[in-house]
């Protein structure tokens, strides 16, 4: 039997998994969830979707990194997990978590 999902493009795949998904995901979520092998693709095709959902009733939802040390949250306008707080330098970062929804 063959299944539909493996002839979708990994952005129709991610696109399909945050539509439907019950909670918002990370990165490193999604990557496990599809298979991809690094972080940085899914954050890539992130960026991909975002533009290309702007133009239809749908937006890419984004909750913004933020510092589990001090609670300092991070304002990215690329999806990316960054590093470092600027704030107290801790490495200790939430990342950002990310979903789709349909407009009104």
């Amino acid at each position: 039997m063959i299944n539909e999902f493996e002839f979708l493009t990994t952005r129709e795949k991610i696109v399909l998994l945050l539509k439907y998904s019950q909670e918002p995901l990370t990165a490193k979520q999604i990557m496990k969830i599809l298979g991809i092998k690094k972080e940085k693709e899914v954050y890539e095709n992130l960026y991909h979707i975002a533009k290309s959902l702007k133009r239809k009733n749908v937006k890419l939802f984004v909750y913004l990194p933020k510092c589990n040390n001090c609670g300092y949250v991070f304002n990215i306008e690329k999806p990316r997990k960054p590093s470092k707080c600027p704030e107290c330098k801790s490495e200790n970062i939430e990342p950002p978590k990310f979903t789709i929804k349909w407009l009104k």
